[in-house]
């Protein structure tokens, strides 16, 4: 079964194709990438509105350039999956609206996918792929979550934040510290410059059990330090590097020790680190060093898939339309809240989301 899938939850404009009846990393058959960053880095964020617009101008390029790529036409698609969400709303509509005009057209099914759903399967698109079950940590600019996998569908919920999300926080780190947006990248490479022993700021959360995570109020902490340092004249290059390294230092701490609790808590020996925070080089030394000492294994999407990509909607709609899923004539699915624990197996009754038109 070959499946067109569409990616635009946010400020990147994704499509791919993946074949079923070709194994693992086999399977994707092309994939494009169009990123909104120049765009949105002059305001310091994403702005809804031309995000939707752009998607508009770029989606049905790329999907014929995805096609060229996979030497196919239109017509020899078997189905469409499009990311239903969460994101923004007027950016979901746009794939949503997509997907499905060009499943009518071509009389093959179109089917709306859960976006950390593919954050959560897109080392499924690696040559070695991790077997189920394993213990994933979903870590991005909207999402912190530790989450044990059964199977396909088969999620349960073991902690998330309960206010800011890892990514969002590196963000606001970097706007405090008046880096370029987006700020993850920027404030890890300030951090290699920075004195580890210098400061340290606190690992929130980790001195009570459980596996929820905070990081509200390290950003708090990061905007005291830096006034301090102001203060008393300390705010040079090197000391805005010291603060980048003590907060990539908390927030990677953090994770580390959260993804410790849950492969304890559950006994399971593999772990997925995804979303855009996963190529985070720190973390994932980290993690490599805590998955040695319980010779546990650490599974991570390429580079190119850690972002919002278009790949891992192709694979996930593909397996869940090759098991019968399908959107309802006239359920065009655009869902900017949706839990990831509301999602069911592809053989049970669905109830994934509410039609939004």
């Amino acid at each position: 079964m070959r499946v067109l899938g569409i990616e635009t939850s946010c400020d990147e404009t994704g499509v791919a194709i993946y074949d079923t009846a070709l194994d693992g990393g086999n399977g994707l058959l092309a994939d494009a990438l169009y990123s909104q960053i120049a765009m949105h880095a002059e305001y310091g964020g994403v702005v809804p509105e031309l995000a939707s617009r752009d998607h508009t101008r770029k989606l049905l390029p790329l999907v014929e350039q995805v096609l060229a790529d996979a030497g196919m036409t239109r017509g020899e698609l078997d189905g469409i999956a499009y990311t239903a969400g969460p994101g923004l709303v007027g950016a979901l509509m746009v794939g949503a609206a997509t997907a499905h005009g060009m499943a009518r057209a071509l009389a093959i099914p179109a089917l709306g996918v859960h976006h950390m759903e593919g954050h959560l399967l897109a080392p499924m698109l690696e040559h070695e792929p991790p077997e189920f079950p394993f213990v994933a940590l979903l870590v991005s600019g909207g999402h912190t979550q530790l989450v044990e996998v059964v199977g396909l569908g088969r999620y349960r919920l073991l902690g998330e934040s309960v206010d800011d999300a890892a990514g969002e926080a590196f963000d606001k780190a970097a706007k405090m510290l008046g880096l370029p947006y987006p700020g993850g990248p920027e404030v890890a490479r300030l951090a290699e410059q920075g004195d580890p022993k210098r400061l340290r700021f606190p690992r929130p959360m980790t001195d009570r059990p459980g596996l929820d995570f905070s990081f509200s109020g390290l950003k708090t902490h990061t905007l005291t330090a830096i006034r301090k340092l102001d203060d008393a004249g300390e705010l040079t290059a090197q000391g805005r590097a010291d603060i980048a390294r003590a907060f990539e230092d908390a927030v990677v701490d953090t994770l580390t020790i959260k993804c410790r609790r849950a492969l304890d808590a559950t006994g399971l020996k593999r772990l997925v680190v995804a979303g855009g925070v996963s190529a985070n080089a720190r973390l994932r030394e980290r993690l490599g060093h805590e998955c040695d000492k319980r010779r546990a294994r650490a599974y991570y999407p390429r580079g190119r898939f850690c972002t919002d990509n278009g790949a891992m909607i192709a694979y996930v709609g593909a397996q869940r339309l090759q098991a019968g899923e399908r959107d309802t004539l006239g359920q065009m699915q655009a869902t900017p809240r949706w839990p990831l624990d509301h999602l069911n197996a592809p053989d049970a009754p669905s109830n994934a989301a509410t039609p939004a038109g």
